[in-house]
């Protein structure tokens, strides 16, 4: 049986065209329009649709801008232009979207984002650790980016690569400023995408147990 995969805060269809291509009903929702011009794309906020029938899964990629580590600087001395009220106004935002997909009324959910700090954790309701990270050169994507998963009735992603290769590009750190760098560094990886559907597209017809997978 095959399922109706939402694929949340994705405009570039890599998840969504993994998921298709074996056989789903994938549909990406964003508040970009779809980079590919899929007709398999909502524009909007999808909190909206949650409830829109997605019997099976969810894999989502909030925006991590003030969630993550690495920019916790900015809670303390904001970039030129910016104060400290927006700051953490967007903040609370980011953690009330993390908190909503996390809540969704889904049966199986994923959640990616990088590592946080403390203050997007206290904000997050119901907040756990992340059930594992990975990195992308485990799965045939030649980069470097620590990425976190959270799973909702879903076990952790297997490596589809044992090695680690030896010129691993560092595209997403060393990215330089510019108007596109907040998405560029959100793209999705290929590899990823490709074992999230491979090893969890199986699963969507069979019934969750409604237990938390957890490293």
């Amino acid at each position: 049986m095959m399922g109706r995969v939402l694929v949340a805060c994705e405009f570039s269809g890599v998840v969504r065209r993994a998921f298709a291509a074996r056989g789903h009903d994938a549909w990406s929702c964003d508040l970009l329009p779809a980079e590919d011009r899929s007709n398999k794309h909502i524009v909007g906020d999808v909190r909206d649709i949650l409830d829109w029938g997605w019997d099976m899964l969810i894999v989502a990629h909030p925006p991590c801008i003030r969630l993550c580590n690495s920019g916790v600087r900015w809670l303390h001395r904001p970039p030129a232009g910016r104060s400290l009220d927006e700051m953490w106004r967007e903040l609370d935002d980011g953690a009330a979207l993390f908190s909503d997909l996390w809540h969704a009324p889904i049966p199986r959910r994923c959640i990616e984002n990088p590592v946080m700090h403390r203050y997007a954790k206290e904000r997050i309701r119901d907040y756990r650790p992340p059930a594992q990270s990975i990195q992308p050169w485990q799965f045939g994507d030649p980069e470097s980016k620590r990425t976190c998963l959270w799973l909702h009735n879903l076990p952790p992603l297997e490596p589809t690569v044992t090695q680690k290769p030896d010129a691993v590009v560092h595209r997403v750190h060393r990215m330089p400023p510019g108007p596109d760098r907040s998405r560029e560094r959100s793209r999705f990886f290929p590899g990823v995408a490709a074992a999230m559907a491979d090893q969890w597209g199986p699963l969507i017809e069979d019934e969750p147990e409604q237990v938390e997978m957890q490293m």
